[in-house]
């Protein structure tokens, strides 16, 4: 398992979270190449998008089955410039790569919002650090795993 992923895990058991990283036989760069590889619905994976937020680093867990709507998310959080990071500021705010962020295992704390719609999936799947690493998971424990705030962002 790739050195990230490795992290990832750790920082998983060390905060009680049951299901184990799994490797994939094949990078998954999309929802929709994550969901055929793990045969659920691609509504189910939950994206790890990195925004810039004024300056600061915000992280959507979105589900795959839809886009993020920037200008609704910023306006709810009282934010004027919400647009998709860089891959230099993703992997500086987050230690990893785009394609592998995971919900955890960040140098630093980074406000997450939570996609409402992943609440309709009882196993959703999660980037643990690489893009061939994932992890099942569930809304309310992506919600106590990185103290985020549930929201609808489509």
């Amino acid at each position: 398992m790739h050195e990230s992923a490795q992290h990832v895990a750790r920082e998983l058991a060390a905060i009680g979270v049951a299901g184990e990283v799994r490797e994939l036989p094949e990078p998954a760069p999309t929802a929709a190449t994550a969901a055929a590889q793990l045969g659920c619905d691609v509504g189910a994976i939950a994206n790890s998008l990195v925004f810039d937020a004024d300056g600061a680093p915000l992280l959507v867990l979105t589900s795959g089955a839809h886009r993020v709507n920037t200008a609704k998310v910023g306006a709810e959080l009282g934010i004027d410039t919400l647009r998709r990071a860089d891959p230099d500021f993703v992997y500086a705010s987050t230690g990893q790569r785009i394609g592998g962020v995971a919900p955890v295992g960040h140098p630093r704390t980074i406000a997450t919002i939570v996609d409402s719609a992943l609440r309709a999936y009882d196993v959703l799947w999660a980037a643990a650090g690489h893009p061939r690493a994932v992890f099942p998971t569930s809304f309310t424990e992506l919600i106590r795993i990185t103290s985020g705030r549930g929201m609808d962002v489509a």
